[in-house]
């Protein structure tokens, strides 16, 4: 018996197959007439010194050679298919197996059989009749007796893969085994049809179905060899295919994916629009379109990253920590989108990156600071040359996920034009009833944002539009105190700066008393910005001496002026008495709050008001309400006011003023001067007036009371509305500072000594 590997024939329970002498030799054969003859399918193609047991399929064929011809054709009659058992191949390669028969669960129905063979000879004979010697051939296949036979004359022509032969060989049901025969032949023959002429297209239904399966099963098994050929050679349509398969798009985003991939497939390389086609399909196929599951998240964990990273905030570290809490119990994106407002330098955008790393998400920051086109928030439609995704589309590509921490910076900054209202795009972003289906124009398929935890951040929420702050829930943060300032420096600034610079601990010494001294004394901020900048100056002058030679650097007092290379900031202190007519008042400006001088004097005039310091209608509205305030308390002295001029001025002319706030300041000035009595410097106070000479409230309290403490005040007015801002209020403050609330106006006259205490 001789054993031979075959690989891609096709084995059948019957028929003849060809060999020529030299490959049945090169096989492992001798040629013998009447010789029983074992074939082996191998799985793959290997030479016969590389092949193993495992090369082999678990079934094969036995026959005998039946015919060797004169002219070098060796054919081996099929007779029965087997199960190889066992089989081995020694170190000389020979093969050794045992092998059992294996039948049919199905015997074939042999009038049903001979309907086929006869349909699938006519078939043939229709397709010999294209080719040269097609007499001889139809003689031959008017020989054959089974489909068997018919299948195994013409194997040699077909294209099918190994599997798809094995797969005949391996099916047990005769009649089953008939049908795939047929099918094979009936995909051979439309497939050689095509290719010989694809004008000649049949009209009946079920060959046009298997013309078209055997156009696209050829079509896919040679690319798919070149492919294995050659993978580095994929063309970008074939890659764009393969990324939109595997994106998990939604299926809106899926069409327009495909669709443009057509178009692209259209254009030539030289077309115009190719670039574009290109750049969109590059740009959907690498967004993250798969959601990311839901993580718990360790709170404990997440308020220790928190505090490691920032100093104080508390307020703001509780609501975020709460925010976590509410996700981790409902496993998804929920709760308000958070505004932190405050004066640069307090850790509004940097507490933003702490968020993501408490969260473990990827963190990507836009800034929204001076856009005035919808179309960076939307993007530009695909239309116009240069178009491009939006800000958030953009920030989602490069975040690589579709849960990213992403941080809407200087939202405040935004600002109208004719290219219309970024601020109202963002309406859409940032409501979480809309935002699962956010449209960006470039992309023109809807994208869902729900998953994405936005925070803004702003200096002031005076410039952002009602119908967008309505969106977003408001976290202030409040200046730092000079301790906090202090500990962030120590825990923060100066670590860093030595480490980026190359300083070690032991070359530079910075005592708790000069940050203090540069905290006071050289920095006007509610934030730490300017102070990071001072620190890291110093560090930078020590760092050239050190590299001259100096190890040991203890930074002095007398060193700050020299290594500052600055001037101590200029900051109010409160004096110790002041001439009646001057007023200590508290303002807040977008770097935290300071206190300035409210001063009005009388000149010899005609009754005229002269209001100056640079200030703002509001401001000037106020001035006119106080001076009718003083008029109606003191009417014996409005006499003053028709033979002088009132001069009301707020030092610092050149720094523009504004805001509802100093009413009560300047009317408090005005009865001083009219009375002339003066009024304790060490006081001050905030808060607008009404002409029923009611306190009314006012905004930044946190900021203004810090920058009285700071400036040595003793005792501060507060309208009696805002007693309840005291909670946002520093500890520190409230310890070291009077706080007294009011409601009228004469309440403050009272407690300032310009009128005396009346009985109630």
């Amino acid at each position: 018996m001789i054993v031979v590997p075959v690989y891609n024939k096709q084995l059948i329970s019957q028929g003849n197959l060809y060999f020529q002498t030299d490959e049945f030799k090169n096989l492992g054969g001798r040629a013998v007439q009447g010789e029983k003859v074992v074939l082996l399918q191998n799985k793959t193609f290997q030479k016969r010194n590389e092949m193993t047991e495992d090369n082999f399929y678990p079934i094969g064929v036995s026959g005998v050679i039946s015919n060797i011809s004169s002219d070098g054709y060796i054919v081996v009659k099929i007779n029965n298919r087997v199960n190889i058992d066992e089989v081995s191949v020694d170190a000389m390669h020979n093969i050794e197996l045992s092998i059992s028969r294996r039948p049919d669960s199905e015997v074939a129905d042999i009038h049903r059989e001979q309907e086929v063979l006869d349909k699938l000879k006519e078939e043939v004979k229709d397709l010999s009749s294209r080719f040269q010697y097609a007499g001889f051939f139809n003689m031959m296949i008017d020989n054959m007796n089974t489909v068997g036979e018919l299948t195994a004359a013409i194997s040699y022509w077909m294209k099918n893969s190994n599997d798809d032969k094995y797969k005949i060989l391996a099916e047990d049901s005769a009649i089953k085994r008939m049908e795939l025969m047929e099918q094979a032949i009936i995909e051979f023959v439309e497939v050689a049809k095509v290719t010989t002429d694809a004008a000649s297209a049949q009209e009946q239904e079920y060959k046009d179905m298997y013309r078209e399966s055997a156009i696209k099963k050829q079509m896919e098994y040679l690319q798919k060899e070149l492919d294995e050929m050659h993978p580095e050679n994929l063309t970008d349509i074939q890659k764009f295919a393969k990324k939109i398969d595997e994106a998990g798009m939604n299926e809106d985003a899926e069409k327009e994916a495909r669709k443009v991939l057509d178009r692209l497939k259209q254009e030539g390389k030289n077309s115009p629009e190719t670039g574009m086609l290109y750049d969109y399909l590059d740009f959907v196929t690498g967004l993250s379109w798969k959601k990311q599951e839901a993580e718990f998240i360790n709170l404990s964990e997440a308020e220790n990253i928190l505090n490691e990273d920032h100093y104080g905030l508390k307020k703001v570290k509780t609501r975020i920590i709460q925010q976590i809490a509410v996700m981790n119990l409902k496993k998804e994106q929920s709760g308000s989108i958070l505004l932190f407002v405050g004066a640069p330098g307090t850790g509004k955008t940097s507490i933003g990156k702490s968020i993501a790393k408490s969260l473990g998400r990827e963190y990507v920051r836009v800034s929204l600071g001076g856009i005035r086109d919808e179309a960076d928030i939307r993007g530009h439609r695909r239309t116009y040359i240069g178009a491009m995704p939006g800000r958030i589309m953009d920030a989602i590509s490069k975040s690589g996920v579709t849960n990213p921490v992403m941080v809407l910076d200087e939202i405040d900054k935004l600002s109208a034009s004719y290219n219309g209202d970024p601020a109202s795009a963002l309406l859409e972003v940032l409501d979480p009833e809309q935002n699962n289906t956010f449209t960006d124009h470039y992309m023109n398929v809807p994208y869902d944002l729900s998953d994405v935890m936005f925070i803004c951040t702003a200096n002031s929420i005076d410039t952002i539009p009602e119908p967008l702050l309505n969106r977003m829930e408001v976290i202030n943060f409040t200046g730092y105190t000079p301790k906090e300032k202090l500990q962030i420096a120590r825990r923060h600034l100066l670590p860093k700066a030595m480490s980026e610079m190359g300083i070690s601990d032991e070359n530079l010494n910075v005592s708790d008393e000069i940050i203090e001294t540069i905290i006071e004394e050289y920095t006007r901020e509610a934030g730490v910005r300017g102070l990071r900048k001072r620190i890291d100056t110093i560090c930078r002058g020590a760092a050239v001496m050190i590299s001259s030679g100096d190890k040991n650097i203890e930074i002095t007092k007398e060193q700050l002026r020299t290594d500052l290379d600055m001037r101590s900031v200029h900051k109010e202190i409160v004096p110790a008495k002041q001439k009646s007519g001057v007023v200590t008042g508290m303002a807040w400006t977008p770097v935290g709050g300071e206190i300035l001088y409210i001063e009005t004097m009388f000149t010899k005039g005609k009754g005229n008001i002269i209001i100056t310091g640079k200030l703002g209608d509001v401001m000037k509205e106020s001035a006119q309400i106080a001076v009718s305030l003083v008029k109606s308390i003191f009417p014996d002295k409005a006499k003053m006011f028709e033979k002088n001029d009132l001069h009301i001025h707020v030092p610092d002319g050149a720094v523009p003023k504004d805001g509802p706030s100093a009413g009560i300041t300047m009317t408090t000035a005005i009865a001083s001067l009219v009375n002339e009595r003066d009024v304790d410097p060490s006081i001050a106070m905030t808060g607008e007036v009404s002409l029923r000479g009611l306190v009314m409230p006012i905004g930044g309290l946190p900021e203004k009371l810090m920058a009285a403490l700071r400036s040595g005040i003793k005792k501060a007015f507060i309208p009696v509305e805002n007693e309840q801002d005291l909670v946002d209020v520093a500890t520190e403050v409230k310890e070291k500072l009077e706080i007294i609330p009011v409601k009228s106006v004469e309440e403050v006259l009272e407690r300032s000594g310009i009128i005396e205490k009346r009985n109630t």
